[in-house]
């Protein structure tokens, strides 16, 4: 196969590869383990929410007709016939001039229409005559004061949750009161991760001179976990045709999904990846108009997508971030695949490119105004992690000529949002 080299503009290669991604099957999964997951099914209510009407205060279940004329200076005197707890069923009902000790959560008992707090009744003041028998309501209420409806949250039949949500918190805790242990989601993918070259060694391993730790692997891993994904960290793959060929077979003996290598795709005389990939399947390589990340390769291995990332760590996480990142989302079935991006003003002067777009580490916060601004976090070299771990944002500097100077106004990628804006 011949080998070509060809350019593309970030979003031209970003819809090459999620043309050729698809959602993967579902499965089920118990509750909590569904956290951070994908909806794979449309979610119908089994019953109302709440089951019944109930007391959204502590307070007297009352009938708000008889406290109509009720004021701090004319309290409303009433008989308290009994006290109803939360998760206790009424034994009787409110009778006019009568009330009802509830609390938060009770059934509302037959012939109350309201219910009256605490706060405003004569309870625990001086003189009070509950001990009696009897409370003082100092407010009229309107008839469905402090009531809870039953399904005022959720009607039974209704449709609450659809395939393809994001399953956080509140959905987890939706799915409880419907009194589903486990629910039907898209399964994750697993995902391949081979770090290449001769240079690398395992972190826990010494270093020996013209040798680097294999940064790549670990992090292009923990993005993979971090985006819902189940990493495969491959060992490191060596400088020769047998070594890459026998670590990609591993990643596919493994079941991996979709594949991620690390080096080993640009013009070098050991960029071997690229000849590997070619022997076992279809790859196309190309060169993105993007920096960091510009050489990058995709295609497939019997069938599983590869996404070929370039070797320097920063190239490697930024490229992920582009690219690999949003074809694991939609192996995930999620609907939105992409980053938030927001306009910042850019406070320092940033160098442009004629023929690629500019992904700048940057720290995004806001001004004294309660403006977004946006610093970069120092030398922007591809090695330089570092810059990474200070980043809560790309700033995207499009193509042009010469320098963009502080003040101007850019769009960032938001990789983690400031907890103190």
């Amino acid at each position: 196969m011949a080998e070509e080299t060809l350019f593309m503009e970030v979003e031209q290669a970003r819809e090459e590869i999620l043309a050729h991604i698809r959602p993967l099957a579902s499965e089920a999964a118990p509750l909590l383990q569904a956290l951070g997951r994908t909806l794979a099914e449309d979610v119908y209510a089994s019953e109302d929410i709440p089951p019944f009407d109930n007391s959204a205060m502590d307070g007297y279940a009352v009938r708000a007709v008889d406290v109509s004329a009720a004021s701090p200076e004319n309290p409303v005197p009433l008989r308290v016939t009994t006290n109803l707890a939360a998760g206790v069923a009424p034994q009787a009902g409110v009778e006019p001039g009568t009330a009802i000790r509830i609390m938060t959560g009770a059934p509302i008992p037959p012939g109350a229409d309201a219910v009256v707090p605490f706060e405003e009744t004569d309870e625990g003041e001086p003189g009070s005559l509950l001990a009696e028998g009897q409370v003082r309501i100092r407010r009229a209420v309107r008839p469905g004061a402090n009531v809870r409806r039953a399904g005022e949250d959720v009607h039974r039949g209704e449709r609450v949750l659809d395939r393809g949500a994001l399953l956080r918190p509140p959905e987890i805790g939706l799915l409880a009161s419907l009194g589903r242990p486990q629910v039907i989601v898209t399964r994750r993918p697993r995902v391949a991760v081979l770090a290449t070259g001769d240079e690398l060694v395992e972190i826990g391993e010494p270093l020996a001179p013209g040798k680097i730790r294999n940064s790549n692997g670990y992090a292009n891993a923990a993005q993979v976990l971090k985006n819902g994904g189940e990493p495969i960290l491959l060992p490191i793959a060596r400088d020769t045709m047998e070594d890459v060929t026998a670590r990609v077979e591993e990643g596919l003996a493994r079941g991996a999904d979709l594949f991620l290598t690390s080096g080993g795709v640009s013009m070098g005389d050991y960029d071997l990846v690229k000849r590997v990939l070619h022997k076992l399947g279809h790859i196309d390589f190309w060169r993105v108009r993007m920096q960091p990340g510009k050489p990058m390769a995709f295609g497939h291995l019997q069938g599983v997508p590869l996404i070929g990332l370039p070797g320097n760590p920063v190239s490697a996480m930024v490229a992920f971030e582009e690219f690999a990142r949003p074809a694991i989302l939609k192996m995930l079935g999620r609907r939105c695949l992409h980053r938030p991006e927001i306009e910042v003003t850019l406070l320092d002067e940033a160098k442009a490119y004629s023929d690629r777009v500019r992904f700048l580490r940057a720290i995004v916060s806001r001004d004294v105004t309660g403006a977004w601004v946006a610093h970069l976090t120092g030398p922007q070299g591809s090695g330089i992690l570092s810059s990474m771990v200070r980043a809560n944002g790309l700033a995207i500097i499009p193509k042009q000529r010469g320098s963009v100077p502080p003040g101007t106004r850019v769009r960032v990628q938001m990789l983690d949002w400031p907890e103190d804006a």
